[in-house]
């Protein structure tokens, strides 16, 4: 009996305690429950929802880009893509084989995505291939249970519409290198672009916008059930370039075959009206990514494809440069306009001959007749007596030998040759023939057809000085008004007699039928006359023996040795707008080569004007007259 009342006992004692501890852990769990649900209950609801919400960073529109009249040149189009997210796949070399067996898949493709996947985070998706088909696209959203991390994404890219018409100044856009990766999640978006050259890169903030956002639903297994909210960001900015799109392509189209420049200016507003270099290249080659053989083909091409020629090609200017030296020597007062030389083919220095191009000379000449035939010894004579330093300062004051301004990226500086530069380069001392070989624009005389262009202008417009531009305006907003016509007032400071002088001689060259060097180039319409000076650049050294009478034809000589040619002009003569440069490597004459290009230009320009290509113009239908007239207006 006794032992059965201590059992009870203990049983009880043993109940009791495994009660209370019951009793102690079911107290902790509800306190837990009631922690979790109650007082986190915001915390963990909002954990659930990042597991059940993704959130997408999505790329802004990039903006357009447009010539004066507001014409698209550059815009966008659709662009399917199929991209992987490596954290949604466990292996990813075996979902690129799958993928592989439903579209193609190039080696090259593949070891970009393998890159791109080490290189950005696990979660960012990489762009295994673009500018897919539709039926490339029905293939893999059928096959997508088996393609874990793969998906479709309906992207943007870039399109040039005119393609190598407006390449140099246009630029182009292509994937973000490892370098250029600033922290900016914007700039890790798989197909993601920017500018890499031309206006494309100068205005690449502007042009691409900030990036949007969108929140989606997703289940356990990562595919998207529905999107809850959307935000498209901010579009990138509408940049209007200065360009006329008709006239550059008409300038493009008679450049066809050549390796040349050709630069329009407006002398009132400094205003770029066309820039063309040929040969081009196709920029949207660069958008979709540039194939071996593609880019073998661009960079072994000895007419030089890649480079603007218009402000990184660098030309003695040859007799182009005679306006600078004339200008320079009336300014020092060795000469007067009145002043006479005689021309008797050569002029000798220190033993040395220096040859006039007229082998038995041109007589007795006076400045405006020295420009109308390109008279070597009368600028040899005048080049002797003013220095090279003289004549330097003019040719900065012109805008040759230093940048320009422009707002492009690239541009050089060419090379106007000094006593002082010569002794800093070269550890040489300056030697009076080197002076009288930069009197006709030749030894170390440098010049881009930008800055030829410019000192054209400076010349035409009687010495006010003007910035070129290509920008005409960002978002409506004008982008630079030092160049307004009301605002130009900064003279160059050269005397308007000597300037007058000078644009009346340049008219000689052409429009005196019985020396002008250009006259067969004249335009023969009434008002649209213009004045030029034509230049013929030697990139070899002339033999005694063809000096002599030996005759070598250029088109008999291998390309690269046959002469630059150049010519400089602006119309109409009796109140000058357009300014103009021609540069046609290796062509020939200027005369016969350079001469006749411009004169093309230039009353394709004076006609596009007259027809009411205004400027400012808005009217849908006068735009679209506009692209008409790129195929009704004749080259000469």
């Amino acid at each position: 009996m006794h032992r059965d009342t201590e059992r009870h006992k203990l049983f009880t004692r043993r109940a009791l305690m495994l009660a209370g501890g019951k009793s102690v852990l079911m107290t902790a769990l509800i306190g837990r429950m009631y922690y979790l649900q109650v007082i986190e209950a915001d915390r963990y609801r909002t954990l659930a929802d990042e597991n059940r919400i993704n959130l997408r960073l999505l790329a802004p529109r990039r903006g357009r880009i447009v010539d004066r009249f507001g014409l698209p040149v550059a815009d966008n189009q659709q662009n399917y893509r199929v991209l992987l997210i490596s954290e949604n796949t466990r292996d990813t070399e075996y979902t690129l084989d799958v993928l592989a067996q439903i579209i193609s898949i190039s080696p090259a493709e593949r070891r970009r995505t393998i890159r791109g996947i080490k290189r950005n985070r696990s979660f960012v998706p990489v762009t295994i291939r673009e500018n897919l088909g539709w039926q490339e696209v029905s293939r893999i959203e059928v096959n997508a249970p088996d393609l874990p991390g793969i998906f479709i994404d309906v992207g943007q890219s870039r399109s040039y519409l005119y393609g190598a018409d407006t390449a140099h100044v246009l630029g182009y856009v292509a994937a973000v290198s490892a370098k250029e990766l600033t922290g900016d999640p914007l700039l890790e978006l798989p197909g993601f672009r920017i500018g890499k050259a031309g206006i494309e890169k100068i205005h690449d903030k502007a042009l691409r916008g900030s990036s949007g956002s969108s929140q989606v639903e997703v289940n356990a297994f990562g595919r998207v059930i529905r999107e809850l909210s959307r935000n498209e960001g901010q579009p990138g900015a509408e940049v209007a370039v200065t360009l006329d799109l008709g006239l550059q392509r008409i300038i493009s189209k008679r450049l066809e075959g050549k390796s040349a420049s050709v630069v329009v200016i407006d002398v009132r507003t400094g205003d770029i009206l066309s820039m063309v270099s040929t040969p081009g290249y196709d920029p949207n080659a660069f958008n979709r990514g540039l194939k071996t053989a593609e880019w073998k083909s661009l960079i072994s091409n000895p007419m030089s494809p890649l480079i603007n020629k218009s402000i990184a090609g660098r030309y003695p200017p040859a007799s182009t440069f005679k306006m600078v030296v004339l200008l320079a020597a009336l300014e020092k007062g060795v000469i007067t306009p009145s002043t006479n030389f005689f021309c008797s083919g050569h002029i000798e220095l220190g033993g040395s001959k220096f040859h006039c191009w007229k082998k038995h000379g041109h007589g007795m000449v006076d400045s405006k007749m020295a420009i109308a035939q390109s008279c070597d010894v009368y600028f040899y004579e005048i080049a002797k007596r003013t220095g090279i330093d003289r004549i330097s300062a003019m040719a900065n004051r012109l805008g040759l030998g230093v940048k320009t301004g422009i707002d492009l990226p690239g541009e050089k500086t060419g090379l106007i040759p000094t006593k002082k530069w010569k002794r800093g380069a070269l550890d040489q001392p300056w030697h009076q023939g080197e002076t009288l070989h930069a009197g006709i624009g030749q030894g170390y005389v440098l010049t881009t057809p930008l800055q030829l262009a410019v000192m054209t202008a400076h010349i035409a417009n009687g010495g006010v000085a003007i910035t070129p531009r290509l920008t005409k305006f960002v978002n409506k907003q004008v982008a630079d008004k030092k160049n307004d016509p009301a605002l130009l007032q900064k003279s160059l400071g050269i005397n308007k007699a000597h300037m007058k002088l000078v644009q009346e001689s340049m008219s000689e060259v052409v429009n005196n039928l019985v020396i002008g060097t250009a006259k067969r180039s004249r335009i023969k319409e009434l008002g649209m006359e213009m004045a030029g000076k034509t230049g013929t650049a030697q990139v070899r050294r002339i033999s005694k023996v063809e000096r002599d009478g030996g005759v070598v034809k250029n088109k008999d000589l291998p390309w690269k040795e046959r002469d630059h040619a150049l010519f400089v002009g602006f119309a109409p003569v009796h109140d000058p707008r357009y300014a103009i440069a021609v540069v046609v490597e290796h062509g020939g004459g200027g005369s016969t080569v350079a001469a006749p290009i411009a004169r093309d230009v230039l009353v394709a320009a004076q006609r596009r004007n007259s027809i009411g290509t205004s400027a400012d113009t808005n009217d849908t239908n006068q735009r679209q007259h506009l692209v008409g007239t790129n195929k009704t207006i004749e080259i000469l």
